[in-house]
């Protein structure tokens, strides 16, 4: 195998003296690969290797996953799957995917390493720091695979990091996963839900599949349940980079985010240089503490040098989540102090995300989780203690670079006795609408004897078949339909997906396209402290009498009508990189509806073409309906029956009977948000089924419907027309 004539692969990646000669595949050892990391020539480009990566290679040695080396590549030879257990900082996530590129390499024939993250900027961060210890160039020889952005190369690429469920979906079109040799599940302790689906389809395909080996990393005890789970050897690395000093609280804080600014600022105002690590729990928390942090350090003459807040939250789009990785700012005078950054965020950087310079964490042991519920169809974003082991995760953060603090806003006798000792699987507080649509994709049948990791909820795997069997996407039977099987193909919530496929049918397919990539990105409407007044003003010029799908398709065309310009965005308060996004996220699904021949409509007629798109978006969110219940701005959702009030920022100049909604959020109290007005008599002919009246209680709502019946069942069999279909 080592002769490159009879290997026309190596020939390709490598001339036939160079630092791989003698590797066997699957049988290379560790003290081979020393010597090829030592070697002159970059085994991947055949070019001499840079300083820098002489530099980057010192720092690799000293992470402790090296001294674990010989003991990787022995278990990983003998073993189809194994399981890695290591701390925070120990250098897992970089250091394991190159071991196994040295092994696979010699025998790939074009085949891919897999290395799986749970979110996008971890991906993109940890590709990125892989290419530089390699020597290659991002997007050749390694590359990140994120939902509707791919920077790999085909007949190139052989390592490539991707979310997990960017890889969940390409199981839908190869259940072999045939293009793979080797898929590493990092982060699995995060328990995200395709991470969780992933693990139960690897250990099916294991048996099919014994040439694929399957890598479980994880950073904490679930290693041991993954162990139990696959049957499978664990590694331990044990150490991370850099110690790391835990304080406590005495007592414990009665507001746990002034106690963090105040943490922060006697931090920024008493600690040696060093960036800083703030965990709140949600996009208005992290920004108020951004403006207050930054105030008083501007305030403040003892501070020690400048200072640079930065948020940190999943909504905000990718250019603006980069900002982390900013240095930051440079002394005000040539000998004076430098400047220091602080990094304010969710449990989104309790990842593999490491921020060079970040030396101080400050937690205050409390996250936001969104909890499905599935009787009434509900999720709530609740503020909830973090468990142990996020505790854990987010104190290694500081040790990534050199020794660190970790500054618990919390007493050590809550974090024994108060925090539990892991947080609960994505799968069982999630609906599962989606999954089990892919599950259905990739030929997964029986859900009740599928082997989960831990079985959800009968009541919400109950609630996803309703969801689906009404949408059409499966039948009575449990069989996927061909609607069905073309919705699990678009990275859209089923219910979009539904809109989106059957658009056509009312001749605005054109309009839902761009409505579905407005709905797919974060929010767009830009909000400054001291410039509301004049943002709302901004954001009341879109607003449409019809609401706010609407009002997201007028921002779209805007822009395309100004021809993408950033200073026209900004100057009408809407995020430029936001709506970059969506454009391109566009372009995304309508390749994909040319794929499946799904013809782009449009109607000329501006009054008929927004009957058609209120519609279309009927067809699919029929079972997201609230009706007005009285004249204090109270609505009902239909059957569930539950109080809800339109959310501050919808859009809507009144109050109609009917709307759709997307979001249904219980905060303070329950409200909905992005709503668009509808008619009775749309429900009753688009899902008839749902809308039984037999199955509704008496009542305002069921005498609203019985009228609109009525009436629709008394119209002219010409009134399918343009304003109806």
């Amino acid at each position: 195998m080592t002769d490159n004539k009879k290997n026309p692969y190596l020939a390709h990646i490598r001339p036939s003296k160079e630092p791989l000669h003698g590797f066997i595949p699957r049988r290379v050892t560790a003290s081979q690969v020393r010597k090829a990391l030592e070697h002159e020539v970059n085994p991947f480009t055949q070019e001499p290797h840079t300083p820098q990566y002489r530099d980057i290679l010192e720092a690799r040695k000293k992470l402790p996953v090296f001294l674990h080396m010989d003991e990787f590549f022995k278990v990983f030879n003998e073993n189809q799957i194994i399981i890695i257990e290591g701390e925070p900082g120990s250098g897992k996530t970089t250091q394991i995917p190159q071991f196994v590129v040295y092994s696979d390499l010699p025998h790939n024939k074009g085949k891919i390493i897999a290395c799986t993250q749970p979110r996008r900027i971890t991906t993109v961060s940890a590709a990125k720091r892989v290419s530089e210890e390699m020597d290659v160039e991002l997007g050749r020889e390694v590359g990140y695979s994120i939902r509707f952005d791919d920077m790999t190369e085909p007949g190139t690429t052989f390592l490539k990091y991707m979310t997990d469920g960017k890889l969940l979906r390409e199981a839908m079109n190869d259940p072999k996963l045939s293009c793979y040799s080797t898929i590493i599940l990092d982060e699995a302790h995060q328990r995200t839900l395709a991470t969780d689906i992933l693990m139960s389809i690897l250990k099916g395909l294991a048996k099919r599949r014994p040439d694929l080996k399957i890598i479980v990393m994880s950073a904490t005890l679930d290693a041991l349940k993954f162990q139990k789970y696959f049957s499978a050897p664990l590694i331990k690395i044990h150490g991370c980079a850099h110690p790391v000093e835990v304080f406590y609280t005495q007592e414990p804080e009665p507001d746990y985010v002034e106690a963090a600014i105040r943490t922060v600022l006697m931090i920024h105002r008493a600690e040696e240089p060093g960036d800083i690590l703030l965990f709140l729990t949600g996009e208005q928390e992290i920004e108020d503490a951004c403006r207050q942090i930054q105030l008083e350090a501007a305030l403040d003459p003892n501070f020690f040098g400048p200072l640079t807040c930065i948020p940190l939250y999943s909504s905000l789009p990718s250019q603006q989540q980069k900002r982390v990785f900013d240095p930051p700012l440079p002394p005000k005078t040539p000998n004076g102090p430098p400047g220091r950054k602080v990094i304010v965020s969710t449990n989104i950087a309790e990842t593999s995300l490491t921020i060079d310079g970040i030396v101080y964490v400050v937690d205050p042991g409390f996250e936001k989780q969104n909890v499905y519920h599935p009787r009434i169809r509900v999720n709530s974003l609740l503020v909830t203690p973090i468990s142990k082991v996020s505790a854990k995760q987010r104190a290694g953060r500081a040790g990534r670079t050199r020794p660190g603090k970790c500054f618990r806003l919390y007493t050590e006798e809550d974090f024994i006795s108060e925090l539990e000792e892991e947080s609960v699987p994505e799968m069982l507080r999630c609906s599962l609408a989606g999954t089990v649509l892919g599950l259905f994709k990739i030929g997964v049948k029986d859900l009740v004897r599928f082997d989960w990791v831990d079985s959800p909820a009968p009541e919400a795997l109950l609630r996803a078949l309703e969801l689906l069997n009404h949408l059409g996407a499966i039948d009575t039977d449990g069989n996927l339909t061909a609607l069905g099987s073309i919705m699990a193909e678009f990275p859209l919530d089923p219910q979009l997906s539904k809109v989106l496929v059957v658009s056509p049918e009312f001749r605005c397919s054109d309009e839902i396209l761009t409505i579905a990539a407005m709905l797919s990105v974060p929010n767009v409407w830009l909000r400054p402290n001291n410039h509301r007044k004049k943002a709302d003003a901004a954001r009341a010029f879109y607003t449409n009498v019809d609401g706010d799908h609407m009002a997201l398709l007028n921002v779209y065309n805007n822009y395309i009508q100004n021809q993408l310009d950033v200073s026209w965005a900004e100057s009408h308060y809407l995020s430029a990189e936001v709506l970059a996004e969506a454009h391109n996220i566009r372009e995304e699904l309508m390749w994909m509806m040319e794929r499946f021949e799904i013809e782009l409509m449009s109607i000329a007629d501006e009054k008929k073409r927004c009957l058609a798109i209120r519609q279309a978006l009927c067809c699919g969110f029929f079972m997201q309906v609230a009706y007005k219940g009285d004249e204090m701005g109270n609505y009902i959702t239909v059957k569930d029956n539950q109080v809800v009030q339109l959310h501050p920022c919808c859009g809507l100049r009144t109050q109609p009977q009917w709307v759709i909604f997307n979001d249904f959020i219980l905060t303070t109290r329950p409200y909905i948000r992005t709503v668009t007005e509808v008619r009775a008599e749309w429900l009753l002919e688009y899902a008839p089924v749902y809308y039984d009246l037999t199955t509704f209680q008496d009542g305002k709502m069921k005498k609203a419907l019985r009228k609109a019946a009525k009436k629709y069942i008394g119209r002219p069999n010409d009134a399918d027309t343009e304003e109806h279909r």
